[in-house]
């Protein structure tokens, strides 16, 4: 699946060894990425989705983004089949994306990227509020309910931008319109501030607020509206995963764009690297579809009481499934 043969400068295909161990891991990785990332994050944030809205009640300021993060999680392991198996330095793809097909891809893929940045960071800085300003509903499930709606309809007008540059870049080679316009690296350099660059700094900020909050224990500590003190360490354990797993996909469309925007022919060898890196880093980046959530299930110690009612409802024939179903069992355990 994957080719390297910039390794060598050639791009032959008598490869090295060492080159021909690495596209044999690569693609074992991104088979495994397709056998059993892609059905593990559909399964887990679906389930993500609808145990939290089943019990809508209890859920908190976490879980609401949370949910937003699966909602992108879904799309992005909807999209990965499709990206694996055909991106451009790819040695055996399933078929070759037009301009077309590109753009549509890449809509969803961008939307969901700022979705899941802009909600890891809107959860740290909550987090940081609900710890701070105890009791003042400032981070209530209410208002993370509306910021949540907001921060799609950001990701949609962003990425309604970026779009004018990949319709300009890709399809309309004649309009007089996007004469100016036919500019991808402008896309990206766009990307990269506002889809990366901000919300890291965001959530770089709140957690360094964090740490700077009081941890006595006080009254309004023992409250039973107070946050777990397990979601402090899921919110570290999110923030590190998914700023770790979306970095590098950001760096290399910077590393792209400063590149093409010096205006000098760039060389073979350099030009096969980046593909190469390019297509590595969105594998990393479609894999936090599926690693989110599986720390979300792991780390949060309410979703599997909310796992058990939901599946206490779900019906198996003429009567309600078991809890103790061997279906129910597997994904609990």
């Amino acid at each position: 699946m994957w080719g390297c043969g910039w390794f060598n400068g050639t791009g032959l295909v008598e490869e090295l060894p060492a080159c021909q161990d690495l596209q044999l891991g690569l693609s074992l990785l991104s088979l495994l990425g397709l056998v059993v990332g892609v059905p593990v994050g559909l399964c887990y944030n679906a389930l993500l989705v609808l145990a939290n809205l089943h019990s809508k009640a209890s859920m908190t300021m976490p879980d609401v983004y949370f949910v937003n993060m699966a909602v992108a999680g879904l799309v992005l392991s909807t999209l990965a089949p499709v990206h694996l198996l055909g991106p451009p330095s790819s040695q055996w793809a399933l078929w070759s994306a037009g301009g077309e097909v590109h753009v549509a891809l890449q809509i969803p893929f961008n939307v969901s990227s700022l979705v899941a940045m802009y909600s890891t960071a809107l959860l740290s800085l909550d987090h940081y509020i609900e710890r701070a300003l105890p009791r003042t509903y400032m981070a209530s499930v209410y208002n993370t309910r509306h910021v949540c709606g907001f921060v799609w309809g950001g990701a949609l007008l962003t990425s309604f931008s970026s779009l004018l540059f990949y319709i300009c870049s890709h399809v309309s080679t004649r309009a007089l319109e996007c004469a100016k316009m036919q500019n991808a690296e402008a896309a990206d350099a766009t990307l990269v501030f506002i889809g990366y660059a901000v919300p890291a700094l965001a959530a770089l900020y709140a957690l360094v607020l964090l740490s700077r909050v009081r941890r006595e224990d006080t009254p309004l500590d023992r409250d039973t509206g107070r946050l777990e003190p397990s979601a402090h360490r899921l919110l570290v354990a999110t923030v590190c995963t998914q700023f770790g797993l979306w970095t590098p996909h950001y760096l290399v469309l910077l590393g792209h764009t400063v590149l093409i925007s010096r205006g000098q022919p760039v060389d073979a060898h350099y030009l096969g690297l980046l593909h190469f890196v390019k297509d590595l880093s969105k594998l990393l980046a479609f894999s936090s579809s599926f690693v989110t959530p599986l720390l979300y299930r792991y780390m949060n110690q309410s979703f599997p009481g909310k796992l058990r009612r939901l599946m206490k409802k779900l019906p198996c024939g003429d009567r309600h499934c078991s809890p103790d179903h061997i279906g129910v069992q597997q994904v609990l355990a």
